[in-house]
């Protein structure tokens, strides 16, 4: 069965969508485009022609081209600010929803979100498609196999400087809300840990070219008396990171780290005499599974994949909201200037 699909907001992140998805074809088999949803035609336009979607139904109104397509599924790559609206629309109406990060710009949304899906029975996700990366995968990989005890400390640096133009130049939190939840959702799926609490210093450095909280500086701590800490700044010219962090992982028998892009390195205690015991480097294992390390791509697959079997797909919403409680527990935290409990009881 070939599930039908409306993609609404059609700017430069749904081009990545469309990608993924003429990337595959057991994926160009499933799913069918049938609409495109913007505010302004023209770039719906362009979007089909670039993409050679040439029956597809073009509006303003998101309710419109659903009852028109009779969609089974909406793809939702919009601003924040309008993900509710858009959310809440395709669910009423019957569709199967994959949005965008982050679920929801609040959390009071973010809940009324999920009791929606839960009320209307449909598949409700986020694409966290950085827990779909050959690098995070094999981080979580090595933490579920012992390879340095048990966890104690996740540490993640972050800084590079692009200049994106649009809609996020010109958010509040625009760091934490837009791109550090990539880290935050990675750090909770490779450690298998759980916020507990949050102290963040956000700010907006000299030379900023947005208008809000372009670095953060937060510590997490965790479950099983796990620390968390991240550095980050979108306003860092000069040498960068990775786009994914650089990461240490502490543990009690040694340390991981990764640069977020090809440099891994796991290292246990040695057996040198005197004050540092120096220290062995062992291999990593791979990734659990190729199939699940292609970013977009896999995410649509797992997608997919639930709602044609009924399971619950990783990156369910109801899981998600752990994630952004963390993102919204460091803008509360740096608001204040005060630590934030952070609650995913009923979460």
């Amino acid at each position: 069965m070939t599930l039908r699909a409306v993609l609404c907001g059609c700017g430069a992140m749904a081009k990545g969508w469309l990608r993924a998805l003429q990337s595959s074809s057991e994926l160009k088999q499933e799913v069918e485009i049938v609409g495109l949803v913007d505010l302004d035609l023209s770039v719906a336009k362009a979007l089909a022609l670039e993409f050679g979607l040439d029956d597809v139904v073009i509006d303003t109104d998101l309710a419109s081209v659903i009852n028109a397509t009779g969609a089974d599924i909406l793809f939702d790559v919009v601003v924040p600010s309008a993900r509710f609206s858009v959310v809440s629309t395709a669910l009423r109406l019957g569709c199967h929803v994959l949005s965008e990060k982050p679920l929801a710009a609040s959390m009071d949304e973010a809940k009324a979100l999920l009791a929606l899906a839960a009320e209307t029975g449909r598949v409700h996700a986020v694409v966290q498609n950085r827990r779909y990366i050959s690098g995070v995968r094999r981080l979580r990989r090595a933490v579920e196999d012992g390879l340095i005890g048990e966890v104690s400390g996740i540490h993640c640096d972050f800084f590079i400087g692009p200049h994106f133009g649009g809609f996020r130049e010109a958010m509040d939190n625009v760091l934490l809300l837009d791109m550090a939840i990539h880290t935050f959702d990675a750090a909770r799926f490779v450690s298998g840990k759980q916020p507990l609490k949050v102290y963040c210093v956000e700010t907006n450095p000299s030379g900023s070219w947005y208008a809000h909280g372009a670095s953060a500086n937060a510590i997490f701590t965790l479950s099983g008396d796990a620390v968390f800490t991240y550095r980050g700044s979108w306003c860092a010219e000069g040498r960068r990171t990775s786009w994914e962090s650089a990461w240490r992982l502490v543990g009690s028998k040694g340390m991981l780290t990764w640069d977020g892009e090809e440099a891994f390195e796991a290292t246990l205690a040695g057996s040198d005499p005197g004050l540092l015991r120096g220290h062995q480097v062992v291999p990593i294992p791979m990734a659990p599974d190729e199939e699940q390390t292609h970013g977009h791509r896999s995410v649509l697959a797992e997608f997919i994949d639930a709602i044609k079997t009924g399971r619950r797909p990783e990156t369910v919403s109801d899981d998600n909201i752990k994630s952004l409680s963390m993102v919204f527990g460091a803008i509360e935290s740096a608001r204040t200037g005060l630590p934030v409990s952070i609650s995913v009881e009923g979460l």
